[in-house]
């Protein structure tokens, strides 16, 4: 290699990108990029793997499935469709909601012009608006009654904790609290999916599409993650809470599982994931429309955690995951399941 200084790490070639290093691997090990290798063997990416990497980043963050992106850098456009629409139906979401922003300015501008200034409290508004809650409820135990408010519900919601913290409970709470919420059980395979899929034409049909598209994207076809998307693409408007979302999916089908629900669209119902897994939860790939919600150990209240590290409960949080080989060896440790309905 000529100048070493054209050529990064994987880990700053992750930073520059905005992407985790396992993403980096993932497109490696997909044959999307194909990193340089230095005398000592270490992989290293110079301007044009730089490149490659960036179109990719930039694919996947408009919704690209990994199958889809080797096909348009194949220059194949079949299928881009789907992915186009979801992105124009983000797009048009954001534009209304900045649309409501606008006029809450002319209106303070026109109430300006009259000589009424407006309020602190109201220009604060403007850059950060503060929703009534959502939900608001009495925490179960081991809290002991608590008073719990969630005012921001995002798209996916992880809820996380360490054993005994409390965390099912919470689901369990959220799910009760939650108009029209649902609570799927970890031992989802016993639910009658089947049955519901034999019975619903519609609903068949979309599981098998998802399950399609997952299985492009690395995942395992099986029982366990049949069973999860009939869940998921079933009608309805509430949230969705999903106790171990991880549970009986291998390492591949979790990371396919989670792209596949970020490219969900903004109509999409809220999810609640209960995880430990790393791979469903990765700490440096969640997005503006995802949450953290911590259980800490000593049984005091649910806390959002920002994704950053330094932010409080990050740590904490970053200390519950763990590789899903791991989670797989301590599968059967639970606190407390709920019991079945």
């Amino acid at each position: 290699m000529s100048s070493s200084a054209q050529f990064l790490n994987p880990g700053e070639a992750a930073r520059r990108l905005g992407v985790s290093a396992k993403a980096l691997r993932l497109y490696e090990a997909r044959g999307l990029v194909a990193p340089l290798r230095t005398e000592a063997g270490w992989r290293a990416y110079g301007p044009e793997q730089m490149a490659r990497a960036g179109e990719i980043a930039a694919l996947r963050a408009l919704g690209f499935s990994l199958a889809q992106v080797g096909r348009v850098l194949a220059g194949d456009a079949a299928g881009l469709e789907p992915a186009l629409a979801a992105h124009q139906a983000g797009l048009e979401a954001q534009a209304r909601g900045l649309f409501g922003t606008v006029e809450r300015v002319r209106a303070l501008r026109d109430s300006l012009a009259r000589g009424v200034a407006p309020s602190a409290a109201e220009l604060a508004r403007l850059a950060r608006p503060a929703p009534e809650p959502v939900v608001a409820f009495d925490l179960p135990w081991p809290w002991g009654g608590e008073r719990f408010e969630l005012s921001d519900m995002r798209a996916i919601n992880y809820i996380i904790g360490p054993l005994g913290s409390g965390k099912t409970r919470l689901a369990l709470a959220l799910a009760e609290a939650l108009p029209g919420g649902v609570f799927l059980r970890m031992e989802r395979t016993g639910d009658g999916w089947a049955a519901a899929l034999a019975s619903d034409a519609a609903l068949a049909a979309r599981v098998e599409a998802a399950n399609a598209w997952l299985v492009e994207d690395g995942a395992s076809r099986g029982d366990e993650l049949s069973a999860l998307l009939a869940a998921l693409e079933a009608e309805g408007e509430g949230a969705i809470v999903v106790d171990m979302v991880e549970h009986g999916l291998d390492e591949a089908t979790q990371e396919a599982l989670i792209a596949h629900l970020r490219r969900r669209g903004p109509g999409a119902r809220p999810l609640f994931l209960l995880t430990r897994s790393c791979a469903i939860l990765d700490l440096a790939a969640v997005g503006p429309d995802e949450a953290i919600l911590l259980c800490p150990a000593n049984h005091s209240p649910p806390m959002r955690v920002a994704a950053h590290p330094g932010a409080p409960g990050y740590e904490a949080v970053a200390m519950c995951l763990a590789p899903p080989e791991v989670r797989a060896r301590t599968e059967g440790v639970i606190a407390w399941r709920p019991p079945a309905a």
